[in-house]
């Protein structure tokens, strides 16, 4: 089964950020078709937490935390500049929600 487009992806997660009554952004459009999708949720108070794309043991789509805590949101902005800096195909999502949700369907695994 092939994936889906990476932009019908990503429109799919802001429109379930909002039907949750949340904000979501594309801060960077990547490639339409196959680029990888950083999500950044900003619960406010100047921090933020990153879900970073993964594969689990049988090449299922997963979703990693980029530290296992919030982090300030400056110092996860400039990963991901560096990110983005070294793929230019990347998308950025940004997610303000208050309860810090982040309408991510697929597994999240605690990562960092």
């Amino acid at each position: 089964m092939s994936e889906l487009k990476t932009r019908f992806w990503v429109d799919a997660l802001v429109r379930r950020a909002d039907t949750g009554l949340a904000h979501a952004y594309v801060i960077r459009h990547g490639d339409e078709d196959a680029g990888a999708v950083l999500v950044k949720v900003v619960p406010g108070g100047g921090l933020a937490q990153l879900y970073v794309p993964a594969r689990d043991a049988r090449g299922e789509r997963i979703w990693t935390r980029f530290r296992p805590e919030p982090a300030a949101e400056a110092d996860i902005d400039a990963y991901c500049a560096r990110r983005i800096d070294d793929d230019p195909d990347l998308w950025l999502v940004e997610i303000e929600d208050r309860q810090g949700r982040h309408f991510l369907t697929e597994p999240v695994e605690a990562g960092g």
